[in-house]
Order: structure tokens, then C-alpha cells, then sequence
């Protein structure tokens, strides 16, 4: 079994479960999150229960998270993952620029992007020194590489990228910590769809490749496979 630990932030469902499934299968130590009960987590952790423990965590919700960083220990993780997001609004128009609500806009940055990153600069005292910061990202938030639209999803997750920078800039490069924003690529879940190009088991793998491969402390934004996306 491997000595290295990991807490994944949004490990309910989808690709947050299954990358913790993918790290014990690596055989990790995983602290895995849940905002409310997930049967399919609790049914991973009865399988493993020496590999992984749950715990609840809201990233809108401060204090949920400042609880959290006070019951583990201190620079205990190697990696700390965060994928808690939404996608907002599926209906034909209803991302467009004639469509944008200040609400809706507020509430989607506040879900994808400053309420993750502050979740991980609270957790920050948490990761060792050299370890890892996972920022589950999209393509869609390049401006470089964008065809428009959707546009409450795409603004929150460039909005992430950029507090992303300034976490790593701030907080990580002083602690050798390396920052990823990571494009899980178009996965077979409740918000990619039946449709999407692979699956949750395929892009976890190459999550966990990306967290696992040896760099130097930097921001990468890159997809699953290791493709360097453009900001």
C-alpha cells in the first residue's frame, strides 16, 4: 500500500468518486467529501474502510470547511483535489448573453470558483510541502480556445483559473506546492451526459497521472491526458 494520502473535495458522485476510487486502487489513503449523504461513497469506503474515511464538507459554507481543516492533522496530504462545481441552467438560450441574470452569474462564480478556492487556501496549512493542489477545471474556461456560449459555466470556471493563479502565485510556489487546473475531458456523468467521449474510470486514471507525475511547483492548465490547454 502506498504511504501517500489524499482529500478529494466533491467526492460523491461522478468524477470525484471516481477518482477516489481510482487512488485506493493505488492504494492511497483518501479522505473523501460529501455534501450530503452519498450511497455510492459510503458503499466505497464499506469496501476499503482502511483506505478511506468520509467527511462532510459544503464549499459555499465556511465554516464547513474550517472544521474540516481543523480535524487532520497538519501537512498530512500529499494531494488535495477540488470538484465541487455545477453547470447551471440546459435549456435552449438560457447561457446566452441576452439571458444572463446577475443572481444566477453570482451564485455559479461564487459555486465553481471562490468557494472552491477558498476551500483550498483553508486547507492549505493541510498539504505537505512539494504536494499537489487539483483545481477540476474545464476547456471551457479558456478564452484562447472558446466558441462562446454557455456562458454562466465558461465565466466561472475562467474566473476559478484566475484565482487558481493567485492561490498558486500567493500561497503555493512559496511551499514548492505545484497548482493544477485539470480538464477532466467530456466523461460519461450526470453532467457530461450518456454521450460524452469517455468515461469516469478513464478520465480518473489520467487524473491521477496528472497529480502523480514529477514537476516542478508551477500553474499548469491541462487536460486529463496531460495536453497543455491554453489560457
Amino acid at each position: 500500500m502506498s504511504n501517500k494520502s489524499a482529500l478529494i473535495i466533491g467526492a460523491s458522485r461522478g468524477i470525484g468518486l471516481g477518482l477516489a476510487q481510482e487512488l485506493v486502487t493505488r492504494g492511497y489513503t483518501v479522505i473523501a467529501s460529501e455534501r450530503d449523504k452519498s450511497a455510492a461513497l459510503h458503499d466505497l469506503a464499506a469496501a476499503h474502510s482502511d483506505q478511506i474515511s468520509i467527511v462532510q464538507c459544503d464549499v459555499t459554507d465556511p465554516a464547513s470547511y474550517a472544521h474540516l481543516s481543523q480535524s487532520i492533522g497538519s501537512k498530512s496530504l500529499d494531494y488535495l483535489v477540488l470538484n465541487a462545481g455545477i453547470y447551471g441552467p440546459r435549456e435552449e438560450g438560457s447561457q446566452s448573453l441576452a439571458a444572463l441574470d446577475q443572481g444566477l452569474m453570482g451564485e455559479m462564480i461564487m459555486v465553481n470558483a471562490i468557494g472552491p478556492v477558498q476551500t483550498a487556501l483553508t486547507l492549505m496549512p493541510l498539504v505537505k510541502n512539494g504536494g499537489r493542489v487539483g483545481m477540476l477545471t474545464s476547456k471551457m474556461g479558456s478564452i484562447d480556445d472558446s466558441s462562446g456560449g454557455q456562458n454562466y459555466y465558461r465565466v466561472s470556471k475562467t474566473a476559478q483559473n484566475m484565482l487558481a493563479r493567485s492561490l498558486f502565485e500567493q500561497h503555493c510556489a512559496p511551499r514548492d506546492i505545484a497548482v493544477l487546473s485539470l480538464h477532466p475531458g467530456w466523461v460519461q456523468t450526470d453532467m457530461g451526459g450518456p454521450g460524452a467521449l469517455i468515461t469516469v474510470a478513464q478520465s480518473a486514471s489520467g487524473l491521477a497521472n496528472r497529480l502523480e507525475e514529477t514537476r516542478r511547483a508551477e500553474h499548469v492548465f491541462v487536460d486529463y491526458a496531460g495536453k497543455p490547454i491554453s489560457w
